[in-house]
Formats: structure tokens, sequence, C-alpha cells
């Protein structure tokens, strides 16, 4: 039988109220120890809260409100007890040590969640939808993280293993009688649903990029020479003053990263110091940290002045940016393919930047973001499943083309089974789950 467990579930800090939450069989029990209304706790109606106070001995500790959750109705699937109290910081932990006290256990990180997906509440991807609803810095990411936390994902990914067990069971069909060998037609029908699950791992797959997006933001390093706006850039489109700014070539000496919401887009922005050749042993180690930035983005904004003229070509595959627009550009750089703006005439995402903010989000949409679609957002978990699914099935594929016997197909496509598995948690391996939920908030 599982202990009871209990934590802190608001964040650590003073507030004007605090959540502790129990799960485990004695959570009521365990709460009615230290709780005292008008009632015991197990005459107490569920889901309702109750007043009343919490005393060590006699000395009274806060005046909470106390709501009961009977198993199997509540988040974990377990009987819980949520006790809201003053957020005071002394309070809470007084609070949560007398729990300990009387017969509860601290909970790790992410075990109600794990305790929910145990008890068959979620699975796996909507127990990770939770910490991504959590994380959520954009509306994009919040649609995202709620549809997978409603199943969307899981849906898609449990259809995926349907087809596969209906194709396993043919073939294994054939493995009891050894004297059939699949003959052309079923062999085609096979091959035709399998060509059906390969395409849906790989149209999953390529949401692995939006996802990594949703959730990490898109790397977008601001490079280019010293004075050309770099610092002013990063300032306008965060809306307040980052970065430092001076007319001093080398101002920036080390890389400045936020993260900031442009159109609904999670944007990682790093600010690097200017590129050029320097005797001083600290500005460049801060060059050096740009060139590291730029092998890691997903897209520079290679900044220009577009009032003087080039100095050599941009960086390949970056998206070329004329600052200062508002002096007039040099005649060097008429046609040449860039975005132009001006940083001295943008107020926050003003006018000045829009034509800025459009190639962002047309080059976000453009490597596989989709507002539309962002209700199904692989993780890199998720990712490297599919992966193996997808190539246990081109395997069984190409057996199956050969005109092998049963046994090899048989063995991919149990390997492409597993891999699908995997990703809804049908797994017994303790190490992958641990790994889940560690990077969980404790009291979830």
């Amino acid at each position: 039988m599982p202990d009871t467990i209990a934590a802190i579930s608001t964040p650590f800090g003073e507030g004007g109220i605090a959540v502790i939450r129990l799960s485990g069989p004695e959570a009521a029990q365990v709460a009615g120890r230290v709780f005292h209304g008008r009632r015991p706790v197990a005459e107490l109606a569920p889901r309702v809260q109750h007043f009343g106070k919490i005393k060590d001995g006699e000395t009274v500790l806060d005046e909470v409100l106390l709501t009961i959750f009977r198993a199997p109705a509540s988040y974990t699937g377990e009987e819980m007890a949520e006790i809201g109290c003053h957020g005071g910081i002394l309070v809470t932990r007084r609070l949560l040590a007398l729990l300990l006290q009387n017969g509860a256990r601290a909970a790790g990180p992410g075990e109600f969640t794990q305790r929910a997906f145990l008890n068959g509440k979620m699975d796996l991807t909507q127990a990770e939808a939770v910490m991504d609803l959590i994380r959520a810095q954009t509306d994009l990411g919040l649609r995202a993280a709620t549809e997978q936390l409603e199943g969307r994902l899981g849906s898609r990914v449990r259809e995926l293993r349907e087809a596969l067990l209906n194709v396993l069971a043919h073939v294994e069909a054939y493995i009891d009688f050894p004297e059939e060998d699949i003959s052309p037609e079923t062999g085609a029908a096979l091959t035709a649903r399998l060509e059906e699950v390969r395409a849906g791992c790989a149209a999953l797959l390529e949401t692995a990029g939006q996802g990594r997006v949703l959730r990490e933001g898109l790397r977008t390093v601001i490079y280019g020479a010293p004075n050309v706006g770099k610092s002013s850039l990063l300032n306008r489109l965060l809306g307040y003053e980052r970065a430092i700014v001076s007319e001093i070539p080398g101002t920036t000496r080390d890389s400045i990263e936020e993260v900031v919401n442009l159109r609904g887009i999670p944007v990682r922005l790093v600010d690097t110091a200017g590129v050029r050749h320097s005797e001083d042993r600290i500005e460049r180690e801060g060059i050096a940290r740009t060139l590291r930035h730029l092998e890691r983005a997903d897209l520079v904004l290679h900044l220009a002045d577009a009032s003087r003229p080039p100095e050599g070509e941009p960086h390949p595959g970056s998206l070329l940016v004329l600052n200062k627009a508002d002096l007039g550009e040099d005649p060097a750089w008429a046609g040449r393919k860039a975005v132009r703006i001006s940083c001295l005439e943008a107020t926050g995402s003003g006018p000045g930047l829009e034509p800025l903010l459009e190639a962002i989000a047309e080059r976000a949409l453009g490597g596989g973001f989709s507002r539309a679609g962002a209700g199904v957002a692989i993780n890199a978990r998720h990712q490297a499943c599919l992966s193996q699914a997808e190539a246990a099935v081109g395997v069984a594929l190409r057996a199956l083309a050969e005109g092998l016997s049963a046994e090899f197909i048989a063995v991919d496509l149990r390997a492409a089974l597993d891999a699908v598995g995997d990703i809804v948690g049908r797994v017994d391996t303790e190490d992958l789950l641990g790994k889940i939920f560690s990077t969980f908030c404790l009291g979830k």
C-alpha cells in the first residue's frame, strides 16, 4: 500500500494564501489529527471547503480551509486533502512539518502527478503536459499544453499503436500456421497499413521543432559589428532597458539572454558582443561566446548600419536587418534583400520594428511552427520514440517487400509497438518515470 505524501503546492515566498496537499490512503486521517473544525474530518462532505484551525497541541498555528477528495475522484486517484492557509513562509513550513510529524512523508518532485499516471488518471503525455502548462510562456504554448493535457497527442499515439497491433496480430497468425505464406493480396494490405503508420509517425515528428520552440523559445541571436544597434534592438523588443547602450565600441562584453512574446511566438533573444578584432582579453572571450551562440541559433539577426557601407558578407542563413534607416541608406545597400528598421523610431514593438516582427514570425512559421497546429507539439522524448518506431516500421516494410518469413517481420513490428507504447507510458521502467517526474515542481 502506498504511503501518504504531503507538500506545499504553491510557490515559495510570501503570498495571500498557500496550499498544502496530501495524497494517500491516510490523507484525511493525517489532516484530521491537526485540523479542528465543527465536525470530525471523517464526517466532512468531500469537495467542499471546511473552515477550522490547525493546532499543534493546544497552540493554534493558523485558521484554514480544508477540502477532502475521496478516491478515486481526485487528481491522483487516491484520497487527497488540500489545506488552504495564509501564505507566509513560516506558517506554511510549520504546518507542513506538523503533517509530517503526524504520519505523512515529504513528497518528491512530481510525485502527485506520477501517482495520477500510475493510477490511470492520465497517460504519460498528459502528465508531461502538466509541466508544459505551468511553464507556458505564450498563448500558443498554453493552448498546446492544454490540448495535450486533454489527451490530443495521446489519442493520436494510441491510434498508431492500435494499427500496429492489428498488423502484428495478422503477422503472428501466419507464424502460428507456418504451412501458409503471406499471400500477395494480404501482403499488399499489410503494407498499406504500415505505410499509414509510418506516415502518422512522420506527421508527428514534423511537430518536433514546433514543440521545442513552444517549450524553449526560438533561439534568436542578434549579431553584428560593434555600434550597429544590437543592444538597442534588444531593449526595444523587450520594451524596457535591459542592455547598456553606448557609443563606445565593445560596451557589450558578455551575452545577454531574455525571452519575449512576439506575435504569440516565444523568442529567446540573445544580444551578443560585437564581432571585431580586439586586443582586450575580456572582449575576445565575449566574441568567442558570440560565435558559440551562432552555432546553436535557430535564427540569426545579422544587424548592420544602413547609413554606412557593408562590412563583409552577412552570416550564412541569417536574416539581414538594416538598422538606422532613419539616417538614410548608403547606396551600397541598394537592391539588397534585407529588413529595414529604425530602433530610434521604435517604441516597444512600435512601427519602427514592424517589418522585423513580421519577418521573425515568417521565419518561425516557415520552420514548421504553426499557430493552427499548436495543439500537437512533441517533445524530445516523444521524438526519440517516434524515430525508433518509424525506423522499425521501415525495416518491417522492407522485409514484407522481400518476402521474408513472418518471424522477421514480427520482431520489427514489436520493436515499433514498444517504441510507440513508451510515449503514452505503457512501460515498466522506473528509471524513465523517475527521470520525467524529477523535472516537476514539488507539490505537483
